[in-house]
This record gives structure tokens, C-alpha cells and sequence, in this order.
């Protein structure tokens, strides 16, 4: 499958695919300098990775900012309820407990109504309770306040199963279905039902997900068995997550362009996070698992140990490389004393990526060392004409990083590397080999010995661990590298009015809002792709590689690299939010006049959580779908991803480096010698920063399994040994010879048999003849067969 781009409208000085026109000519090396700058001046970023965001923000990124005259709306049609039908016409937090048991027992009553309109109304009223009464608040503290305690009392009256019905009724809705695809150009008007469905499931599933210190003993009970109900197949014999998962892929096949994918994808997204739990969770089962197995507990938790690193500063840039270059020409070249090779210890502190030398190119040396010539680069991307050298700028002093004495990581060794190494050990002294064997050490001198029992002593024993791939369709229209087509999909359907902006105001406010809701997008699928991978993995190794595989025959590894191929420092610092828009904040205070100024200096943050949370992941994914696989490594070599990586460490944050750093060791075999000489600076960084595995030549590229012929027989050999394990437990026509044996003793005995009816008037008889009578030489079973 061949993941598409996506057709939206004009806006003004929008492109057709909502972001802002690609500048040509001049302005392509002007934006060249502005990324050479902003790379000087950029500061470590105090970035903490984690599942999700705070609560604050992960609500506000629900709504899309054209959305929010509808919170007047849901306002509205609540206290025209709660006036016809409240207690005495007092506010909602003035009541009792069963005063507002009551009223929600009778919206729940109001949501069977066969009136589409007037069910319309009922539900707006219910999402006006779950967004926290908040014209009867006084601060943002206390919508947040009131919309856990409206939650869990929605939760407690079964508003949620009432909610879900109602979502299957629209989600079947062949009507609707049918006159959106008709529709030339589908808005936020078509979507109405869904996003208010949608919206209150949200926030439901959002809110009870999120413990906090306030939590009451009988929330904590609600949460269990929220949580308990999300994961069971209680919906029409399927997990809530199936429902969703079906609404991704009904959109993904034109057949409901008016879904709001966005809302879908969030929803999603939480439900899983909250079923199966994050990351500090999948940490504590693997620990169990290891424990349940007898295998050696985890050497240490990568997440702490990756928070306590600092970042480096980033690589030379090719307008750095070219000031260096003309200052040389002009006699400024300064003089540098010969110094001795360091220990470990002191170059432990300093840093991996200070003063590259002028060979460290980014494009031009990586992308000819890789191997491959004379052929169209992959990626499409745009070819940069050289402009003349500018005036040389001056490099402020590069902060010096304090590094932790040692290594970060523990080392570890696969079976293979014991096996490996025990093969050209055997061949080297006795002259034949074992297979295999890697406990026989008969015939090896005693420091082999000792090397062995060094090496299974750090081995990381792999633990067996258990179609998304729509999510790439939408992974790629919302990709900010992504370019307009006719007939791609259209992710804006929840977020474009019916009526275009007619000013620049509403011109650059709707801009932000389409950014913005791109990126909300990419947030949700690289957070959800990477905890359905984590979690498939945890529970059967073959669940993770046929998902993995999926993707990648779907073109996942190019998909990631190309929204990579991007400044991506600009990208993490985009401005695309508008904090005076943003939920509970608009609803609480007085809206300020918006102004262009106040539009285009965007908020006062250092970068944007949500993308760089999903740089994160992004290249977490890619890591997790290459590593220990020969074959997609060299989709990395053929797609030329080491320049588009190195770009990548400009980002001066640690966790999101090393992820960068890891995919680069695994190709460095392939890059050819020329490249790792040119890039010394990033190669120490690689061995500072990555773990390492004892035998691994990753430096040198004569390892053995870089033979080129191996690379289709892998994934061929995969594929069949996935195939073999569906057909053995999943296929209904079994073959005996693979039918699993019952070796347990209750099993076999609690089996019913299917006995002859006149069985039971003989049965003294059989016994007598077939039992007592017979008799049992018990010696025989101690004898040898």
C-alpha cells in the first residue's frame, strides 16, 4: 500500500496543503543562514519525555480553535435545559449529589429520543457538563475541578455505553456516509454529531486516565472498572478500540471523508494508552515477565538513564563549514596545538560534537559515500543551488558539557555474538566446529573460558513478547513535507469552516489552526504506533514482527525519513498555537482583541512539546523496525538518511540525539570508510553516548552479516516463519502433525469423552475385564526401553 498526500483549499498565502509556500531562489539560502544561526544559538531544551503532556494541554488539543464558538453553544442549550428542568433554577454546583444524579438520569433518558436535532441538544448539554460548568467558574483550576467530578458521575449513570450506541448509530449512518462523498469540499458543519460524540468520549476516557492527588477512594474503583470495560470485548463482542481502529479505516478508504480524524486518532490514542498501560508500566512487566521466566532482572530502565543525560552540542553546519573555509582563505586560520590521545575518562568530558572539522559535510560527502550513485535520490528532495559565500558570522563560545565519568549503559551480547564467537575460536585451536554448542569448551585455553562466561554473564536474553497501516496514510497528509495531490486524502474535515477567512486575520488564524492541527495528528499516530509496537513486543515477539514487517512493506522507513527531510529545528520550535484560544483559558477569561503581531509572535516557549515528543517517536519507531535487521538497515543506506540524521542533531535535547545517534551506528558498516573518517566527531559521539555490544565491530564494516545477498532471504525467512506460527495457532484447518500435545494432567482428565449410551450398564463389567484383571508389571517402568 502506497501512502498519499491529501487535496485541501487555498488560504490565502497558504499552499493546497494548509502550510506556508516553500520560498524559492534567494530565499532558499537565506533560510539555509537562518538555520545555520538558529543552530548557534540554540540552548538545551528542557524537554521531559513521558506518555502524554499535562492534562491542561492534552484537553486543549482536542479542540481546534475553529471550533470554539461552540462552546457558547453547549453552554446555551444547558441552561436551557437546567432552567425547564433544574432544581429551583440554581446552578449546577450549588446542587447535591443526587440533585445532579437526578438531572443526568434524565439526559440520559432525552438521548433515546428518535429526534435527531433534539438528541443533538441532549448531548451538547452533556458535553457542557464533562467541559466543567465553566460559566460557573471563576479559574481555570476550578473547570478542571468540576469536569472530574461531572466524569466520573457521567461515568457512574452509564452515560458512556449510552454514548456508544449512538456512535455506532453515526458511524453506520450509510445517509451521511454517502452524502459527504458526494460533497466537493467537506467542512466542520459536517461533522457535528461525531465531534460531540467524540469530544465528551474524550474527555471521559482522558480525565478517569489521569490520577491526581484529589482522587477519591470511589474514583479509584470508577477507574478500575473504566479501564476494566475499555479492554474487554463488551462492545458487540469487540474492544472499544476496535470500533475506533474500524472508524480510521472506513476514513482512509473515502468511504467517510467527514470523520474527524483528529478527534478519532486522540481518542484512540488514550484508550490504549490507558488499556494497556505507558511506558512505566510496560517497564513493570517486563520486569515481571523476566522474573516469571527466572531471567536476570534488566540491567537498568532506559527512560531514567536516558533522562539523566545531557545533550551535545550539535554538528557543524555547511554555512559553518563554508565561514571556516573563507576565513582560512583570508589568513584567520588559527593555529592549533598537537595534542595527545586522551583516556576515556577525560574525553568523557568533553564534547563529542564541538569543532567538526571542514571534511563534515552534511550533503554532498554522505550522500556519495553511501554507495549508491548515479541514481535519483528517494526522497524527492529539492536541489539547493549554491549561493555565493556570505560574510563570515561570528561563533559564540560553545558551552562546555560536563559529562558523567564512564559509560551510560550496561553492554550486552546476543546468543549470536557467544556462537559467533565460539566458532572462530573452535576453528582457530581445534580446527572443527559445533554449531550450535556454546557450552562445550573442551579442547579452548582457559582465557577463552573466562571470556565466555564474561559474555553470558552480560547477555541480554531477548523475552518473547507478543493493520495499522491506514495510520501511514494519514502519518503522510499530515507530514509538513508532504505536497497537495488530487486524490489524496482530506484531514481537515474537522477543522476548515464553512466560510473561508475573508481577512488576513482570519487568513493567518485559520493558517495556524490547520499547522496545528497537522501536528496534533502526527502527535497522536507516532505516540499510538509506538505503544502497539512496545506492547506487541511484551506480549509475542511474532505480533511485533508481522506489524513491524506491515509497515515496512507500507513504506514506513522512507515515510519517516522524509518527514525528517525538513528544518527540523523550526519545526520543534513552531509557533502554531494561540494561548489565548486554547481551552480552559478561553472560557474562562476575557478574549483579548487578536491582532497579525499578536498571531505571528506566537507563544513564549523555548519549543513545542507535542513535536518534539513526536521527533521522538518517530525515530524511536524507525529504530525499533531496523534494529537487528540487515535489510531495512540498508533502506537507511538507500534512502541517504545519514544526512537527513545529522541534521537532526541540532536539536540540542538528549533523548531525541541518542535515538539519532543509534540509527547512525547501525549503517556506519555501509557508509564506506571515507564517511566514517570525515565524521570522527559523530562516530565518538556514537561510542559515548549508544550502548555497546561486546564483539560488535559496528566501526570497521567487516562483520559478517553485512553480505549483501542475505538482505531478501531475511525478510523472506520471516515471512515464513510468521506464516507458520498463524497457520499452527490461528488456522481453523490444522494440519495434525502441528496440533499443540496436552501435557497437562487435569486438562486431559477434565476432558468429556463421548461414551456409548449402553456404556453405563456395563460399566462393572468393563472394569473388571479391561482393569482388575490385568496385570500391571509396575518394574517395567524402571527398566530402559
Amino acid at each position: 500500500m502506497q501512502a498519499e498526500d491529501m487535496e485541501v483549499p487555498i488560504i490565502n498565502n497558504l499552499n493546497d496543503n494548509g502550510d506556508r509556500q516553500r520560498p524559492k531562489g534567494k530565499d532558499v539560502f537565506k533560510d539555509q543562514q537562518k538555520e545555520s544561526e538558529s543552530s548557534l544559538e540554540s540552548p538545551n531544551l528542557e524537554f521531559e519525555y513521558g506518555d502524554t503532556d499535562t492534562l491542561t494541554a492534552e484537553l486543549s488539543e482536542l479542540y481546534s480553535y475553529t471550533e470554539e464558538p461552540e462552546f457558547a453553544l453547549n453552554r446555551d442549550y444547558f441552561e436551557e435545559d437546567f432552567r425547564t428542568h433544574g432544581t429551583n433554577c440554581r446552578r449546577w454546583i450549588e446542587l447535591t449529589v443526587e440533585e445532579q444524579r437526578a438531572y443526568v438520569m434524565r439526559l440520559l433518558d432525552a438521548l433515546e429520543v428518535t429526534d435527531r436535532d433534539k438528541r443533538l441538544k441532549v448531548a451538547r448539554a452533556i458535553l457542557y457538563l464533562a467541559q466543567g460548568v465553566f460559566d460557573e467558574c471563576d479559574t481555570e483550576v476550578d473547570v478542571l475541578h468540576w469536569s472530574r467530578h461531572n466524569v466520573f458521575l457521567l461515568y457512574d449513570m452509564g452515560i458512556f455505553t449510552a454514548l456508544l450506541e449512538l456512535l455506532s448509530m453515526e458511524i453506520d449512518n450509510s445517509q451521511a456516509c454517502s452524502s459527504a462523498v458526494r460533497k466537493p469540499a467537506i467542512s466542520l458543519a459536517d461533522s457535528t454529531e461525531l465531534r460531540v460524540l467524540l469530544s465528551i468520549m474524550y474527555l471521559m476516557v482522558e480525565t478517569i486516565r489521569v490520577q491526581t492527588e484529589d482522587h477519591r477512594p470511589e474514583w479509584i474503583a470508577a477507574r478500575e472498572a473504566f479501564k476494566n470495560e475499555l479492554g474487554s470485548p463488551l462492545y458487540n463482542g469487540e474492544p472499544f478500540a476496535l470500533l475506533l481502529f474500524t472508524m480510521v479505516t472506513k476514513f482512509c478508504s473515502m468511504n467517510a471523508p467527514h470523520f474527524p480524524m483528529k478527534k478519532v486518532l486522540l481518542l484512540l490514542w488514550k484508550t490504549i494508552l490507558f488499556t494497556l498501560g505507558g511506558f512505566e508500566e510496560l517497564q513493570q512487566m517486563k520486569v515481571q515477565s523476566r522474573d516469571h521466566l527466572n531471567l536476570p532482572p534488566l540491567p537498568e530502565d532506559s527512560i531514567k538513564v536516558v533522562r539523566a543525560m545531557r545533550a551535545a552540542s550539535p554538528p557543524a553546519s555547511a554555512m559553518e563549514l563554508i565561514e571556516q573555509q573563507q576565513q582560512q582563505k583570508r589568513g584567520r586560520r588559527s593555529r592549533r596545538p598537537l595534542v595527545k590521545q586522551d583516556s576515556l575518562d577525560t574525553y568523557n568530558e568533553r564534547d563529542p560534537f564541538k569543532n567538526d572539522d571542514a571534511r563534515d559535510e552534511e550533503e554532498d560527502p554522505e550522500d556519495t559515500d553511501s554507495g549508491i550513485e548515479g541514481e535519483v535520490d528517494p526522497l524527492d528532495r529539492d536541489v539547493i543551488i549554491q549561493p555565493p559565500p556570505p560574510p563570515p558570522l561570528l561563533r559564540p563560545p560553545t558551552e562546555r558539557v560536563n559529562f558523567p565519568k564512564g559509560l551510560p549503559w550496561a553492554p550486552k551480547v546476543r546468543e549470536k555474538d557467544i556462537e559467533h564467537f565460539l566458532e572462530t575460536s573452535r576453528n582457530k585451536f581445534i580446527g572443527f566446529t559445533l554449531g550450535n554448542d556454546t557450552e562445550t569448551l573442551v579442547g579452548l585455553p582457559r582465557p577463552i573460558h573466562e571470556s565466555v562466561k564474561t559474555l553470558k554473564q552480560v547477555r541480554g536474553e531477548k523475552t518473547n513478547d507478543f493493520n495499522l497501516i491506514a495510520l501511514l496514510k494519514l502519518l503522510l497528509a499530515a507530514a509538513p513535507t508532504s505536497k497537495a495531490k488530487t486524490d489524496s486524502i482530506n484531514i481537515l474535515a474537522d477543522v476548515l469552516p464553512e466560510e473561508m477567512p475573508i481577512t488576513v486575520l482570519q487568513s493567518m488564524k485559520l493558517g495556524i489552526d490547520v499547522n496545528r492541527h497537522k501536528e496534533i495528528i502526527v502527535k497522536a499516530i507516532s505516540a499510538l504506533l509506538l505503544l502497539l509496537l512496545k506492547h506487541f513486543k511484551l506480549n509475542h515477539i511474532y505480533q511485533f514482527e508481522i506489524v513491524s514487517q506491515h509497515l515496512v512493506f507500507a513504506n514506513c522507513i522512507p515515510l519517516i525519513l522524509k518527514f525528517f527531510n525538513q528544518n527540523i529545528m523550526s519545526y520543534i520550535s513552531a509557533k502554531n498555537s494561540i494561548c489565548v484560544l486554547d481551552f480552559p483559558h478561553c472560557v474562562v477569561h476575557e478574549m483579548p482583541e487578536l491582532t497579525a503581531e499578536s498571531l505571528e509572535a506566537g507563544d513564549s516557549n523555548q519549543f513545542c512539546w507535542r513535536n518534539l515528543f513526536s521527533c521522538i517517536n518517530l525515530l524511536r519507531i524507525l529504530n525499533k523496525l531496523t534494529k537487528w535487521k540487515h535489510s531495512r538497515t540498508m533502506m537507511l543506506v538507500v534512502f541517504k538518511s545519514a544526512p537527513i540524521l545529522k541534521r537532526a542533531l541540532k536539536v540540542k535535547q538528549a533523548m531525541m540525539q541518542l535515538y539519532v545517534l543509534k540509527l547512525l551506528k547501525i549503517q556506519t558498516k555501509y557508509l564506506g570508510r571515507q564517511w566514517r573518517k570525515s565524521n570522527m566527531k559523530t562516530m565518538s559521539a556514537i561510542y559515548q553516548k549508544v550502548r555497546h555490544r561486546l564483539n560488535d565491530d559496528w566501526a570497521y564494516g567487516n562483520d559478517i552479516d553485512a553480505r549483501p545477498w542475505d538482505f531478501q532471504a531475511e525478510e523472506c525467512a520471516l515471512r515464513e516463519s510468521i506464516e507458520k506460527f498463524n497457520s499452527r495457532r490461528y488456522d481453523k484447518n490444522k494440519n495434525g502433525d502441528f496440533t499443540p500435545v496436552d501435557n497437562c494432567l487435569q486438562s486431559v482428565l477434565g476432558q468429556r469423552v463421548e461414551l456409548p449410551e449402553d456404556f453405563h450398564y456395563s460399566y462393572e463389567m468393563w472394569l473388571e475385564r479391561e482393569v482388575f484383571s490385568q496385570p500391571i508389571q509396575w518394574e517395567g517402568l524402571l527398566q530402559n526401553p
